[in-house]
C-alpha cells in the first residue's frame, strides 16, 4: 500500500514533465506548456462539449485564469448566450494592445448584465449572434473608437452584441423590459450592434 502511494505521484509527475517538455519542443511557448501542465493536474485534456478549447492567443495573454473565469461564467446557466462568445470577446487586440480578462474583484459585476441579456434573447426568440465586447481593460478601451474614459465596460457590467434582428428592434425590446422593471441600466443603439449595461440608473442613446 505504501509503495503504491509513492509510485502514483511519481508517475503523475513524470506525465507533467513530459507534457510541459513536449509543449516547449513543438514551439508552443511557455504559456501553452503551462496550460498543458494545469490541464493534466485537473484531469482535463482537450476540448469537450462542456469545455470548449481556449484559443492559443488567449492562453498566452491571459494565462490559466481564463479557464477559471470560463467556469465562473458557466455556473450562471446562460441559455441563449454562450460562454465561448463571452470568452472570445476578451481575446481581442488592437495592434499590440491586447484586451484582458477582468480583475477578479470585478467578475461578479457582469452577472446581472448577462442574465438580463439572456432574458432579452428569450423575449425576442433568438440567441445572441456575436459578442463584440464585454470587459475592456483601460489600455484596450483607449484604443476603441468612440469609447468613453469612464465606460461601463471598464467595470465589467456592459456588453456590446449583435443579433440577427436589427439593433433598433433589440434596443426597443431591452427598453420595454427595463420599463417593466426587469433591470436598470443603459441601452445604446448603434449601426450594427446594441449596447446594454446594468449601471443601476437608466440611460439611452
Amino acid at each position: 500500500m505504501d509503495q503504491q502511494l509513492i509510485t502514483i505521484p511519481r508517475r503523475r509527475l513524470m506525465g507533467l514533465i513530459l507534457c510541459a517538455g513536449a509543449g516547449m519542443l513543438v514551439g508552443a511557448g511557455k504559456a501553452d506548456a503551462m496550460w498543458s501542465v494545469m490541464d493534466v493536474l485537473n484531469g482535463e485534456s482537450g476540448e469537450t462539449p462542456d469545455r470548449p478549447a481556449i484559443p492559443p492567443s488567449m492562453r498566452g495573454v491571459m494565462g490559466y485564469n481564463a479557464e477559471v473565469y470560463r467556469k465562473f461564467l458557466s455556473r450562471m446557466g446562460l441559455r441563449r448566450i454562450s460562454v465561448q462568445q463571452i470568452m472570445d470577446s476578451h481575446a481581442k487586440a488592437h495592434g499590440r494592445i491586447h484586451n484582458t480578462l477582468p480583475p477578479r474583484q470585478l467578475w461578479g459585476n457582469i452577472r446581472t448584465t448577462l442574465l438580463t441579456v439572456d432574458k432579452v434573447c428569450g423575449r425576442m426568440g433568438e440567441p445572441v449572434g456575436e459578442v463584440l465586447s464585454v470587459y475592456r481593460c483601460p489600455a484596450y478601451n483607449a484604443t476603441c473608437p468612440g469609447a468613453k474614459s469612464h465606460s461601463y465596460h471598464l467595470r465589467n457590467n456592459a456588453i456590446d452584441m449583435r443579433f440577427r434582428s436589427s439593433p433598433r428592434k433589440v434596443a426597443a425590446m431591452a427598453r420595454d423590459m427595463r420599463k417593466a422593471g426587469i433591470f436598470k441600466g443603459g441601452v445604446g443603439q448603434y449601426p450594427g450592434f446594441t449596447h446594454l449595461d446594468t449601471r443601476g440608473s437608466n440611460a439611452d442613446w
